[in-house]
């Protein structure tokens, strides 16, 4: 696990700096396989984007143990950071990087609206992998240098679906794929064509005490890029 070279990578730049659609990497066997990325890309028909990532193992294999308590509770996840303002999905504009997660986390459910697992109960779903737009920003006080951006709930700009988290954090209920090497979810966003994006695999945690930062970044597995410089391209299919 490292922490995430941001000054370098120019990750808050205007400018992308893309060179290829999509990104490979190269297999490390000092990854857990199940994080270890070796392709990602993106496509669009206009009205709907397909985000993929392929890695080394297999995709979904490894999940956070349940520590049966909130704070303190880690968080797997597969993360497609893009280059859309927040505002395309309902977040406040500019308010930081909008990113597409997949995420498992036993300890606590953050999508109210829906029940996963199909057992009746839409409030005990947070063990199974299930999807997220996140906005990010930088944090000093986190360990690889980000976190879910804190948010009051009905103060800040939040989509309809969001779980009223103090997060910027929302839960439309799209369902992801996790097949063999392969993590992949289609999600309703328009002007996709061209955005760049980047792939990681990342932990984060809930803050111990409840505080801010209350959801960071605390160690990367690996980024597709190498630097997170966001060289893919979303394409028309």
């Amino acid at each position: 696990m490292r922490t995430i070279p941001l000054a370098a990578a120019g990750f808050f730049a205007l400018a992308a700096t893309a060179t290829a659609h999509d990104i490979t990497s190269a297999v490390d066997p000092a990854r857990p396989a199940a994080f270890d990325i070796t392709s990602a890309s993106a496509t669009t028909d206009g009205r709907l984007a397909t985000f993929m990532m392929e890695v080394a193992g297999e995709a979904g294999s490894v999940k956070p143990e349940a520590t049966g308590k909130l704070p303190g509770a880690k968080v797997a996840a597969y993360v497609w950071p893009t280059r859309f303002d927040p505002s395309v999905v309902g977040f406040a504009e500019k308010s930081g990087i909008l990113a597409l997660a997949i995420t498992a986390h036993p300890d606590f459910d953050d999508t109210p609206l829906y029940d996963e697992n199909g057992d009746g109960d839409p409030a005990n779903d947070g063990a199974g992998w299930h999807s997220h737009w996140v906005v990010l920003e930088k944090a000093e006080a986190c360990g690889a240098g980000l976190k879910v951006r804190d948010v009051s709930p009905g103060v800040d700009v939040l989509p309809a679906t969001a779980p009223m988290l103090p997060l910027a954090l929302d839960s439309p209920g799209m369902s992801p794929l996790l097949k063999g090497k392969v993590a992949k979810i289609t999600v309703p966003v328009k002007g996709g064509e061209g955005v760049s994006f980047d792939a990681v695999t990342a932990e984060l945690q809930v803050n111990a005490e409840g505080k801010a930062p209350l959801l960071c970044v605390t160690g990367v597995h690996d980024v597709a890029s190498g630097d997170l410089s966001l060289p893919g391209k979303i394409v028309k299919e």
